[in-house]
C-alpha cells in the first residue's frame, strides 16, 4: 500500500509507504496523503464483522492499510493493547433508539469520546515506529474539544513524543478543557489560543508547511489530517453493520465538523460495506450541509454552539473527498482550495454536485432543536445524550426515509457537557469516576495568540532531546 498527496498533480506522485505517512502527517506540499487504492472488503470479513471481537476486526480491517510497514503479529498486539482499557467489552455497543434507529455508542475510551477509538491505536503505532527508528517525535495538534484531551491522553508518558495541543480560548465545554489542562504529564502540554478551532487548525498547518521548524522539531500530527486516524475509524462502521445483521444496507448519520469522521464512513462504503447513505449532521456552523443541499462551499463566521466540537467553517477532511471529486486532479483539488481561501466560497460543477449527492444527504440543528431533541430522548427512554449526539440523532430523524435502517454515532459521552444535559432535561447525567475527576485538579495551560511566531517559540520551548 502506498500514499499520495491530495495535491499531487493528475494523482501522481512519489507514493509513501504507511509508516513515513503515519509519522509525516501532512505531505511536504500542503495536501492530504490518501491511499493510492482502497482495498476491497471481503465477503469473508464481511460476514465475519458479527461475532468477530472488536478488537480482531480492528487489526484485520488496518493490515491492508498498514501494508509491510508493520508485522502482523505486532499490529494485533497494539491494538489489542488499545482496546484493552474500554469501559465497555464491545468497545462501540450499538443501543437502540427504535426497530430501526440505533445509536453507536463511540465514548467509552479513556477520555470518553470517539476520539479515542483511534488515537489509542495510533499512539501505539506512533511508539513502535519510532523504537524502530530511535527517533522522537514533536506533535502539534488543534481541537476543537475532544481530540486534544485523547491525544494527550494517548501519549502521555511515552519517552519519544511530546506533544502541545491548541484549543481555543474559552470555545470548549469546562470538562473538555480540564481535561487538557489537569493531565499530569511532563511531556504533553495544552495552550489556549485567542481565537477559533479554524484558527488553531491554520496554525498547525502553518507550523508543517514551515520546512525548516518542521524538520527542526520533527513535527508530527495525531489530527485528522493524519491518515491513520481516518483508517483507524472505518472500523466501527463495518463493526456496526455486522452486528445488526440486517439484509438492509445501512445509512449512518454523522455529528461532524472536520468531516474526519464520516469520511471513514465513505471509506467503508468505498471498501465494500453495503452502506445506503452517509448524513452529515451540522450545528448552526453547517457549511457541510450548505454543500451537499447547494454546491457551493461558503464560509461564515464561526458561531459558539452548545455541540462546540462541530464549531468548524474549514473541514479539513473535505480535501480527500474533493480530491476524488475531482477525479484524483490535485492541481484542480488545490485550486478550489485556494478560491475557497481567497474568496471565502467556491462552487463544485453539476457533475461533482450530482455525485457528492448520490452518496451524502445531511441537515443542521440549531441549539433550540439541540435541546428539544437532548430532553424528547431523555423522556422517550430514560436516556442522556450529548449535544453533538443529539444533533446526529435529530438529523437522522428528519432525513430517514419510511423502512430505511439508520445508525446514528453517539461521539461523546453526555457527562462531558453536563450543563447542556441538565438544561435539556432538569438532571445531571453520572459522570465516570475517571471524569468527575478532573473537576478538583489543578489545571496547567498556556495562553498565546493567534500568532505564529509564538506558538513555534512555545514548542521549541517544551520539546525535549
Amino acid at each position: 500500500m502506498r500514499y499520495i498527496s491530495t495535491r499531487s498533480e493528475s494523482g501522481h506522485g512519489p507514493g509513501l509507504a504507511f509508516d513515513d505517512v503515519l509519522l509525516a502527517g501532512l505531505a511536504p506540499d500542503g495536501g492530504l496523503y490518501v491511499p493510492e487504492h482502497v482495498p476491497k472488503l471481503s465477503s469473508e470479513l464481511a460476514s465475519a464483522a458479527g461475532s468477530l471481537g472488536y478488537s480482531e476486526l480492528a487489526a484485520r480491517m488496518l493490515a491492508p492499510y498498514v501494508g509491510d510497514a508493520v508485522d502482523r503479529e505486532a499490529l494485533e498486539e497494539m491494538v489489542a493493547d488499545a482496546y484493552a482499557s474500554f469501559a465497555h467489552p464491545d468497545v462501540c455497543p450499538l443501543v437502540a433508539l427504535d426497530d430501526d434507529h440505533w445509536l453507536l455508542e463511540l465514548f467509552h475510551g479513556p477520555t470518553f469520546a470517539f476520539k479515542d477509538i483511534a488515537l489509542q491505536v495510533v499512539a501505539r503505532l506512533f511508539d513502535h515506529e519510532l523504537e524502530r527508528r530511535d527517533d522522537r517525535a514533536m506533535i502539534v495538534a488543534a481541537t476543537s474539544g475532544d481530540t486534544g484531551s485523547a491525544a494527550m491522553e494517548a501519549v502521555a508518558g511515552r519517552e519519544r513524543i511530546d506533544i502541545v495541543v491548541l484549543h481555543p480560548a474559552g470555545r470548549t465545554s469546562e470538562i473538555q478543557r480540564r481535561q487538557m489542562t489537569t493531565l499530569d504529564a511532563s511531556n504533553a502540554h495544552a495552550v489556549a489560543v485567542d481565537g477559533t478551532f479554524d484558527d488553531c487548525q491554520d496554525l498547525v498547518k502553518a507550523m508543517f508547511n514551515d520546512r525548516a521548524f518542521r524538520v527542526e522539531t520533527k513535527l508530527a500530527a495525531v489530527n485528522s489530517i493524519n491518515w491513520a486516524r481516518v483508517a483507524a475509524q472505518i472500523v466501527y462502521y463495518v463493526w456496526a453493520a455486522g452486528r445488526l445483521a440486517d439484509e438492509r444496507p445501512v445509512t449512518f448519520c454523522v455529528p461532524t465538523g472536520n468531516f474526519g469522521n464520516v469520511l471513514a464512513g465513505h471509506y467503508a462504503r468505498r471498501m465494500g460495506l453495503p452502506t445506503e447513505r452517509l448524513l452529515i449532521a451540522s450545528n448552526t456552523n453547517d457549511i457541510l450541509s450548505r454543500l451537499i443541499k447547494t454546491g457551493e462551499l461558503a464560509a461564515h463566521d464561526v458561531v459558539p454552539t452548545l455541540s462546540p466540537s462541530m464549531d468548524i467553517q474549514i473541514s479539513s477532511n473535505l480535501e480527500r473527498l474533493l480530491f476524488e471529486l475531482f477525479d484524483g486532479d490535485g492541481a484542480a483539488t488545490t485550486s478550489l482550495l485556494a478560491q475557497f481561501r481567497a474568496e471565502g466560497r467556491a462552487r463544485l460543477s453539476a457533475e461533482q454536485h450530482r455525485r457528492l449527492r448520490a452518496e451524502f444527504a445531511g441537515d443542521r440543528l440549531d441549539d433550540r432543536e439541540t435541546l428539544e431533541v437532548m430532553s424528547r430522548v431523555h423522556a422517550d427512554s430514560n436516556m442522556f445524550v450529548d449535544p453533538h449526539t443529539a444533533v446526529g440523532i435529530g438529523v437522522a430523524e428528519r432525513c430517514r426515509r419510511p423502512g430505511e435502517l439508520v445508525v446514528t454515532l453517539a461521539t461523546a459521552h453526555p457527562a462531558k457537557f453536563g450543563d447542556a444535559v441538565e438544561r435539556a432535561t432538569g438532571s445531571l447525567p453520572d459522570a465516570p469516576p475517571a471524569l468527575a475527576a478532573v473537576a478538583d485538579r489543578p489545571e496547567r495551560c498556556t495562553s498565546l495568540p493567534n500568532d505564529i511566531a509564538a506558538i513555534e517559540d512555545f514548542v521549541r520551548s517544551v520539546r525535549r532531546g
